[in-house]
């Protein structure tokens, strides 16, 4: 079932943050959306409860018209295309929906009944997907009874704003299931990436790593706060928003990566910066990049010089955005 546009129907299962999120981002993109908060209350309280949530979508709309994203009529227009249903009406919004979206608590307790009454108010044919952002898919596949219509889809905060998914399939998931939500995160404006089930996925675990290390170079005394992040926001975080941290490692060769973590190991006797295997078996076969022809990616049929150029060129353009590139004296 679709809407009279051809487009799929959207449930965000859970009236919080998440969910909000979710019914924003379908919304803009046409869906018809059912925003559902499924914990029973007092009549009085699920009113406020779904009138904070209209009211917190409408502000987002209110911002970004601010910023020209959208006029007030297409704001209008995006907040008609959501429904908000309160417990009571659950499960009949649920059963018109194709593709539903569970987003409470990061608590199994709290996803388990949820799960359970999705699998049991959708059709058949319609998609399941959980939002969560550190339980393992195939964990929740089992509460609905139908893993092969069931995957992961973790969306970054703010959702509406952060372009990327994490899509996590299970042992069962169908891939045509997969498949089509790759395609509808596409057509909403989304860049989805698939990862295997496992902790962390691929944001989370990486975001970890580096927000601890942050954290303890400030208990060591290595910089102060400001300082840590004024490097992270002109440094690492200019240099990744134009390429990748795998891709970074070809770029400036592997065998960089392979001594300098050598000497990080030995000087701050830790084995958190032990090199992974990977890289190991890399220098071994000299395989160490785009100097190389190739690493972790494979250079030797691309146009080394114009890939360079155009990755500057990147770089140069987001200087400029945010006014660091400065004029010649």
């Amino acid at each position: 079932m679709s809407d009279s546009k051809g487009l799929a129907r959207i449930a965000a299962v859970g009236a919080g943050r998440m969910g909000r999120g979710i019914a924003q981002i379908f919304a803009y993109a046409g869906h018809e959306v059912a925003l559902i908060d499924v914990k029973p209350r007092e009549p009085g309280e699920a009113g406020r409860l779904l009138d904070d949530a209209r009211a917190e979508i409408a502000g987002n709309l209110a911002f970004l018209g601010e910023l020209d994203v959208l006029s007030p009529h297409q704001s209008a227009e995006v907040l008609d295309r959501i429904t908000l249903h309160d417990e009571a009406g659950a499960d009949a919004a649920m059963a018109t929906a194709d593709v539903l979206f569970e987003g409470v608590r990061e608590r199994m307790d709290a996803k388990e009944p949820v799960l359970r009454r999705m699998a049991g108010a959708a059709r058949d044919d319609a998609i399941l997907a959980s939002t969560t952002s550190t339980m393992l898919v195939d964990e929740l596949a089992a509460h609905t009874g139908r893993p092969e219509r069931f995957l992961n889809a973790h969306f970054l905060n703010p959702a509406y704003l952060i372009p990327l998914v994490e899509v996590s399939p299970g042992g069962s998931t169908d891939p045509a299931v997969t498949e089509t939500m790759l395609d509808l995160l596409r057509s909403a404006g989304k860049k989805p990436v698939v990862c295997a089930a496992r902790p962390g996925f691929i944001v989370p675990r990486i975001q970890a790593v580096a927000m601890n290390e942050a954290a303890r170079m400030v208990e060591e005394g290595v910089a102060t706060a400001e300082d840590i992040d004024t490097a992270i926001r002109y440094g690492f975080g200019l240099r990744y928003a134009t390429m990748g941290l795998v891709e970074f490692i070809d770029w400036g060769g592997g065998d960089i990566l392979y001594y300098a973590s050598r000497y990080l190991r030995e000087a701050l006797d830790s084995d958190r910066y032990a090199t992974p295997e990977i890289v190991e078996r890399k220098m071994a076969d000299g395989h160490t990049g785009m100097d190389a022809g190739k690493g972790f990616y494979d250079f030797e049929a691309m146009d080394v010089p114009a890939y360079r150029k155009e990755k500057m060129a990147l770089f140069v353009g987001l200087l400029r955005h945010f006014g660091l590139l400065q004029p010649p004296r």
